[in-house]
């Protein structure tokens, strides 16, 4: 009977403490409401521009943003002139930054391919514009050397998918 007792004050406890840490409004603590917004159905993705000598990554770049909203959101892709909002964005620059180097033969060993944009995510419908960020960037770890021999491009295709990941993430409604 004790036992019962106490699974049962256990149990209402547990539904207390839960009922009250979340909210239905995600900005004001934690929430299981969806975050984004429900009046957007649509988004527009055209090809981002490229300002860098690194030739195709605009590209990959859109077509990881268009994976990842399909893949993330509620939303779907349409035609410009259809879609209630539009992502448009440039590729400001691209680089290298040598992390190691062999201190025998002086070849770098791991590198970081850095990969920044500028983006702007527009209302269609009203013209404002809801989220738009200048320098934004991602960078991923590669290994260039003989033993392992990771190529520039691994570097680059990892460096996009973050950017894309996050992109996506910016999307989302306020917190």
């Amino acid at each position: 009977m004790i036992i019962r007792l106490l699974i049962i004050s256990f149990c209402v406890f547990l539904i207390a403490a839960f009922a009250t840490g979340c909210a239905t409004d995600p900005s004001q603590g934690y929430s299981f409401a969806n975050t984004f917004d429900d009046s957007i159905k649509s988004v527009a993705i055209p090809l981002f521009r490229n300002e860098t000598t690194s030739r195709g990554l605009e590209v990959q770049l859109t077509e990881s943003l268009i994976k990842e909203l399909q893949l993330r959101t509620p939303w779907h892709i349409a035609p410009t002139d259809r879609a209630d909002t539009t992502l448009v964005g440039v590729i400001t620059n691209t680089g290298l930054v040598a992390l190691s180097d062999d201190p025998q033969t002086g070849l770098v060993q791991e590198q970081a391919a850095r990969i920044t944009i500028r983006f702007e995510w527009r209302d269609n419908r009203s013209g404002d514009i809801i989220v738009a960020r200048d320098g934004y960037s991602a960078s991923s770890v590669f290994s260039p050397s003989q033993n392992v021999g990771d190529r520039l491009e691994r570097g680059q295709r990892s460096a996009i998918e973050k950017l894309a990941h996050d992109v996506i993430s910016q999307m989302r409604s306020s917190w």
